[in-house]
């Protein structure tokens, strides 16, 4: 297409036949698909996927590679939303939405945080990321990939890596390997944490020296009594921790919370 890729975009195309096909197998679109793909680039995915789907929508912020979408597109079944996908409403194009995309790895970690925020809408997703960050995302306890990412992402999906890729199948090569993942919204309820917000604020400040213990980093949020009562070891780190234990002292701090607000009401 003679496009010249943009490194403040993270631009870099895939193009290699054989992991197009893997990556299609992966994702196993159907006609009726409700589907929206991130960053088509250069179509190495959209043309195959338009050529199965009744209609598939895109996200794409070069306005170059948005002009020739449009003219190659033009009498076709690929609605092309131009801008940032860190900004869409992706809850506007409806319900089972299935996302899939190679993220620029520059934004991939915020996208899918923005993606967790409208997770009511998801039916899977399917993404392309730096092979580092995925492994990050899949990690369990204990290992030293698992982190505040594994966690925050775990409480709302269940995820797998399906597919390695390596530097030669893009243009340009990137300086790290890829891979795909596959991610699957949580039952309603499976994990659910009575504020959020909390929840993840003591994620985040568990992890954020993640060499101490929680007897250290929760200091200011839980009394010593209060890891006995909800099972958890003080002595223990962060990256030792389920996410089901994080939501369990998530919710534990959030029933204080409301215990001390009802006796003050009452004085």
């Amino acid at each position: 297409m003679g496009h010249q890729p943009r490194k403040r975009f993270g631009q870099h195309f895939l193009q290699k036949q054989e992991v197009i096909s893997d990556i299609l197998h992966a994702i196993g679109p159907h006609p009726d698909d409700l589907m929206v793909e991130i960053g088509p680039g250069l179509g190495a995915l959209t043309y195959p996927l338009a050529k199965v789907l009744t209609q598939l929508h895109v996200i794409e912020l070069d306005r170059d590679i948005v002009k020739t979408l449009r003219e190659a597109h033009a009498n076709g079944n690929v609605v092309i939303h131009e801008g940032d996908a860190l900004n869409f409403d992706f809850a506007a194009l409806g319900l089972h939405l299935r996302v899939v995309g190679n993220l620029p790895y520059n934004i991939s970690t915020p996208l899918l945080l923005h993606l967790a925020e409208q997770i009511g809408c998801v039916r899977d997703i399917h993404a392309m990321l730096q092979k580092e960050v995925v492994e990050r995302m899949v990690a369990a306890p204990g290992s030293a990939a698992y982190g505040r990412l594994s966690v925050a992402l775990q409480y709302r999906f269940k995820m797998e890596k399906v597919l390695d890729v390596g530097p030669d199948a893009f243009y340009p090569r990137p300086k790290v390997d890829s891979a795909v993942v596959r991610m699957l919204p949580r039952a309603t309820r499976e994990l659910t944490a009575q504020d959020e917000a909390l929840f993840a604020r003591i994620v985040t400040t568990a992890f954020a020296q993640r060499r101490k213990t929680l007897r250290n980093t929760l200091r200011n949020i839980l009394e010593p009594a209060d890891f006995e009562t909800l099972g958890i070891a003080p002595s223990a780190r962060a990256e030792t921790l389920a996410v089901g234990d994080f939501v369990r002292i998530a919710n534990g701090v959030a029933e204080q919370q409301k215990t001390a607000l009802t006796t003050d009401k009452h004085r």
